[in-house]
């Protein structure tokens, strides 16, 4: 146990009642110390956990001074979210996206680097264990050097998620809300991407956002990557279905990520590792490596390490700069399904995707 470290989540919703149970599931040394928001349903979380109810973080900073701020507000209040801690110098967890639009996280990002003020991304799926387990085994060679990696995203969102009209809007489609996550996850495993290419489709139910969509992707080291995401199909082939991560989601046995190099294949969230039994050739047999994990919440992993970045000890294993970098892919896939061009990655400001060499 370190010093207590005390958090303050923004945004009563559904995510923010998931960052609540998580800081209180995190351990004695970290506390929840107020609820940020204006409606009544936050007052009421508040008052279920006992703590503080604030209706800004305005009226937050001016009466109290926590460790951390989890920003689990909507998506457009995110960069605003961020400025406010970083100007009252306090560290931040803003949840995915980053922001809206890549030039207000561009912004975000070098006013907390200037102040010297600790910003992560809510990028969870970086704190599951079996993903840290997949990084060190492809740093370690288990599959030689990565060739290419594919994602397969397919879901059915019902109708009454579509009672909210902004998700049937631009900037609500698939590929905003629920493919930057597998992004992020890319860029972890695999490093930098640097030029896509992009189709969409919204042919089922005509919204004028996409509902489909087919992405070639080129990652700095030549790596090369295919992403197939869809929420109009009935399938058992997307993280939310396979990884057991959200008890929201009825489980399936199936698999959604592969990653495949020039010793071995790697399939995620199964962790198993699939290699020739001697020589490599098609002709010959392979077998299967079943790797082993350990369990647990990655949102609790989360608030464990956002606690450890508070106190010195740790660097933020999904940082601002890593949010605005998976801000940046979806960016360029907007870009390209519009143009009907490749589009390369455009980063003004310097770099340092933290994935992994091959």
């Amino acid at each position: 146990m370190g010093r207590p470290i005390s958090i303050a989540v923004a945004g009563a919703g559904l995510v923010g009642k998931r960052h609540a149970e998580a800081i209180r599931a995190a351990g004695a040394d970290i506390g929840l110390c107020a609820i940020v928001d204006p409606v009544p349903s936050g007052e009421a979380l508040a008052e279920q956990y006992g703590v503080p109810w604030h209706r800004s973080l305005d009226a937050l900073f001016s009466g109290e001074h926590p460790d951390g701020v989890i920003l689990a507000t909507p998506n457009q209040m995110h960069s605003e979210g961020a400025m406010a801690c970083i100007t009252a110098g306090i560290p931040a967890l803003v949840e995915k996206p980053f922001a809206v639009d890549v030039g207000a996280a561009e912004t975000v990002v070098a006013a907390a680097e200037k102040a010297g003020v600790a910003l992560l991304t809510g990028h969870h799926r970086r704190h599951n264990p079996l993903i840290r387990r997949a990084r060190a085994e492809l740093e370690a060679g288990a599959i030689g050097r990565v060739i290419s990696v594919h994602v397969n995203a397919w879901l059915y969102k019902p109708e009454e998620y579509f009672e909210a009209g902004w998700r049937r809007e631009p900037g609500a489609g698939p590929v905003f809300l629920n493919l930057i996550h597998d992004i992020d996850v890319l860029h972890y495993l695999a490093g930098a991407i640097e030029t896509v290419y992009a189709m969409v489709s919204s042919s089922v139910r005509k919204n004028p956002v996409e509902e489909t969509s087919v992405i070639a992707l080129r990652f700095a080291d030549g790596v090369l990557g295919t992403i197939n995401v869809s929420d109009t199909i009935v399938a058992p082939w997307s993280w939310e279905t396979t990884a057991r991560e959200n008890p929201a989601y009825p489980p399936t046995n199936q698999v959604c990520y592969m990653i495949g190099g020039t010793h071995g294949s790697l399939e995620l969230p199964g962790l198993r590792v699939w290699r020739n039994r001697g020589k490599r050739s098609w002709w010959e047999p392979l077998c299967a490596e079943q790797l082993t994990h350990d369990f647990g919440d990655p949102l609790v992993h989360q608030i464990r390490q956002f606690a450890s970045v508070i106190r010195g000890e740790e660097m933020p294993l999904c940082s601002g700069r890593d949010g605005l970098e998976a801000l940046r892919v979806v960016d360029a896939v907007k870009k390209s399904a519009t143009t009907g061009q490749t589009t390369s990655l455009q980063r003004p400001l310097a770099a340092n995707v933290s994935g992994t060499p091959n």
